[in-house]
């Protein structure tokens, strides 16, 4: 039997914060990083519990890859203040961070003895890439390696998809997070759980990347195209949240904790090559997920007579966009010490191969397939 579930209540246009005035009487935590705070962000919050006169207290300690030092101050802070109420304001790092605070005060304050009950949890991103404001999962980085949580309670109740947030993204995080939706919606696409009802919102989300991500790129004003890609962001999440992703995940979380390259942009590095080596079009047999890859191509309107074109062309498609946005093409012109990476190299396809994400990808690799392919992403 196959499940399907949507859990958050999706606010979405352009100043749907305004949601945030239904909440009254009650103590707010807003997690959140320095620079939410330094750039006025996060006044849009605070200015609404101030005209409410409602209590509220700020943890703004987040960082990047948040780390498990990083989660321990949230929890002290939560266990602190029992908000009622906590808001995760920022990209994935701020969100996937308040997922892990939250389940493990609740864990901690029960086991102590103090009942104390899961406060309402409210995402609002500042970046249109993770989808996390909709998913169960949540990356924490403990030394070099990345551990996604994944847990049904860490499902934020109430989304707030307000393009506001995002007009002032530069151009290259705008791109890279975008294509870490295509990576998203892709790899839900073809993974061993997808469903009619997955398939819906990858297919819409992929549509919108490749229609708006020029042109948000391009121009930070266009409006449309940021709403539209905020919007793909959500879609992709909720697509990925119920059929998982695959080895273009397990890769990128193991190159993100030990060379730190930001997630959107070693997603979209890795996805042509990931493709390829699912796609397996050397074998000479139709693979399901060559097939479900031509399937976009179609969509797309993409040349694709046959399932090798389809394949190629997708391939082709998704190169077009990165080399239109300036993103590396491999490892190597990301400025990696070849000498580092293969130093690293056996430890990080162990990662991968741990990876939860690895169970659901379309082909189940081998230690030597994935060093293999770890080294022709390195671009020798």
């Amino acid at each position: 039997m196959n499940t399907f579930s949507i859990k958050p209540t999706i606010c979405f246009d352009t100043g749907s914060i305004e949601y945030l005035k239904n909440i009254k009487n009650k103590r707010v935590c807003i997690v959140t990083d320095p620079f939410m705070i330094k750039s006025g962000a996060a006044d849009k919050i605070t200015n609404i519990f101030k005209a409410n006169k409602v209590e509220y207290e700020i943890f703004s300690e987040i960082k990047p890859d948040p780390t498990v030092q990083t989660v321990a101050a949230g929890v002290n802070k939560m266990r602190t203040f029992k908000p009622d109420v906590i808001i995760a304001l920022g990209g994935g790092s701020s969100i996937d961070a308040t997922k892990s605070i939250i389940l493990f005060t609740v864990k901690i304050l029960n086991a102590s003895g103090d009942e104390y009950k899961k406060p309402l949890f409210i995402a609002i991103p500042t970046t249109s890439g993770t989808g996390s404001e909709v998913t169960s999962f949540s990356v924490i980085t403990m030394g070099t390696t990345k551990f996604p949580l994944v847990d049904d309670k860490i499902i934020p109740d109430i989304a707030i998809i307000d393009a506001d947030f995002v007009k002032t993204v530069p151009p290259q995080i705008t791109a890279d997070t975008a294509m870490d939706v295509l990576t998203h919606a892709i790899e839900a696409y073809v993974s061993t759980n997808n469903s009619d009802y997955t398939d819906a919102l990858a297919e819409k989300a992929i549509k919108i990347v490749f229609e708006y991500l020029i042109k948000a790129y391009e121009n930070g004003e266009d409006l449309e195209a940021r709403e539209k890609l905020h919007n793909a962001s959500c879609m992709a999440g909720m697509a990925f949240t119920n059929a998982s992703l695959g080895i273009n995940h397990s890769i990128a979380h193991t190159l993100g904790g030990n060379f730190h390259i930001p997630h959107g942009r070693a997603n979209s590095i890795l996805l042509p090559y990931v493709i390829k080596y699912n796609a397996n079009l050397e074998s000479g047999e139709e693979t399901e997920a060559g097939k479900r890859y031509a399937k976009l191509s179609k969509i797309l309107g993409l040349p694709c007579s046959s399932i090798s074109e389809g394949v190629k062309s997708i391939i082709v498609a998704i190169k077009i966009l990165m080399k239109t946005t300036n993103i590396p093409m491999n490892l190597k012109e990301v400025n990696i010490d070849k000498n580092d990476f293969l130093n690293k190299l056996e430890s990080m396809v162990n990662d991968a191969l741990n990876d939860k994400c690895t169970a659901t990808n379309p082909i189940k690799p081998s230690k030597e397939e994935l060093t293999q392919l770890f080294q022709e992403i390195y671009g020798e």
